[in-house]
């Protein structure tokens, strides 16, 4: 995927996600907008959930991409949204609210996925979007359809 975002907005975004290793899941962000994001992470052979699920035979948690999905589907987009409005995404705190993913295909270790995501609606510092995340050559491994309440501490 092309990368059409200016480097300085990458780098603020990313300054700015609370989550840090080992439970942050973005590597890049290619793009954002107002009503778009996209992005990807590449699950390394070391993560530390790999190790008890499924030993001998590791395979990514579905909850382990859900929370890639809304890193970067709504606590990145959020922080986007926050400072083009001027409020900032400093200190702002991510308070899952709803989840509704279906899942097609397993994520193995060394895996990339790209990470995508359309709002439906922003108000009242919720973010409701509908997210995909695929492989590199654009099969798809989940999708559906994940909320957040922002909140300052």
């Amino acid at each position: 995927m092309q990368k059409v975002i200016d480097s300085s907005i990458e780098e603020k975004i990313l300054s700015l996600i609370p989550q840090q290793k080992p439970f942050r899941f973005i590597d890049e962000i290619f793009e954002v907008n107002e009503d778009f994001i996209s992005g990807c992470y590449t699950f390394r052979e070391d993560e530390f959930f790999y190790a008890g699920h499924f030993p001998g035979f590791p395979v990514t948690p579905g909850v382990i991409l859900t929370e890639c999905m809304a890193q970067i589907g709504l606590v990145a987009m959020a922080i986007f949204i926050l400072n083009q409005a001027g409020e900032g995404g400093e200190n702002c705190k991510t308070l899952f609210t709803s989840s509704e993913v279906n899942f097609r295909r397993i994520v193995e270790p060394g895996d990339k996925v790209i990470v995508s995501s359309t709002k439906k609606y922003f108000r009242m510092k919720k973010l409701c979007c509908d997210v995909k995340m695929e492989t590199p050559s654009g099969e798809l491994i989940c999708s559906g359809t994940l909320s957040g309440m922002f909140v300052k501490e």
